[in-house]
């Protein structure tokens, strides 16, 4: 009689069956398999993506320098000379590995020239494979130059009355009152500019009989505490708002009645007044004949 293998599968496995994933569930028993003892970090982590933990395609020894090189801080140095100093693999298989990780996305080296004039390669780690950020320190990308800006033109002063008669000793009494205001208020320091503009203003008050130390009072009294940020156009606006009314009309008054001396004529040795010695009316005016 027979002996029957009871070790042998009652019937042949299939090929699909076989190429599951070893960590795919199967018909196991309850309890059979990994479980997991974990402890929540709080320091000292770094957050690993399955997609490289469980690469299909990379090796062992490319998915443990991706997991150890997405550990280093910024700066760190990840060379295959540095890398082999830390691991026990050599520099054959690290140099290997790390072409894995490039070819899969998570490596990039970069050749670069600094200003000494040697060429360096820089290593950027890439934990997320298409969605990469440029290094932080790769040349920035030329500033487009800025537009430069618009003048923005002097905005005018208000207008200010004129006088009716702009004599040249009546406008520069006008200027020399405004540039003595900086004595009174610092403030008031007003520019080459500003003083044309407003000596127009003052010289119209002087011209209405407006005393200088009146004129002088009505720019400087009752001044905001506040800086000024135009002093200028806060006097052209006094000078016109405040403009007095021009003086009443006078009529001319007569010349004074001139009374000459009193001379003796020469002829009839009459008095009359005249500022020279000579004849008087009488002698002067010749006698009609008949």
């Amino acid at each position: 009689m027979d002996t029957h293998d009871i070790s042998a599968p009652s019937r042949a496995q299939s090929r699909h069956t076989a190429d599951k994933h070893p960590n795919q569930r199967s018909n196991r028993a309850p309890g059979v398999g990994l479980t997991h003892d974990n402890a929540r970090h709080t320091t000292r982590f770094t957050v690993i993506g399955n997609h490289l933990a469980q690469h299909p395609e990379l090796s062992a020894l490319a998915i443990g320098l991706g997991v150890h090189i997405q550990s280093l801080p910024a700066g760190a140095l990840a060379d295959i000379k540095t890398l082999a100093a830390r691991f026990p693999e050599g520099r054959t298989r690290i140099a290997a590995a790390l072409r894995e990780l490039e070819t899969h996305g998570y490596l990039r080296r970069e050749r670069h020239r600094i200003p000494d004039g040697r060429i360096v390669t820089r290593t950027i780690s890439c934990n997320q494979p298409g969605n990469s950020r440029r290094d932080s320190h790769a040349p920035a990308a030329p500033k487009k130059p800025k537009k430069p800006k618009k003048h923005t033109p002097r905005k005018a002063l208000p207008p200010v009355p004129r006088p009716s008669y702009p004599s040249p000793a009546l406008i520069q009494q006008a200027t020399d009152l405004l540039t003595g205001l900086r004595r009174h208020d610092p403030r008031l320091l007003l520019s080459t500019c500003d003083t044309a503009h407003l000596a127009q203003g003052v010289a119209a008050w002087l011209e209405r009989d407006v005393a200088p130390a009146a004129v002088r009072h009505t720019l400087t009294t009752d001044l905001p505490p506040d800086p000024l940020r135009r002093p200028a156009a806060l006097l052209a606006h006094r000078l016109t708002a405040q403009l007095p009314p021009p003086p009443p009309f006078r009529a001319p008054v007569p010349p004074p009645t001139v009374r000459h001396p009193l001379q003796n004529c020469d002829r009839c040795d009459r008095a009359f007044r005249s500022p020279t010695p000579g004849h008087c009316h009488d002698c002067r005016t010749p006698v009609a004949v008949g």
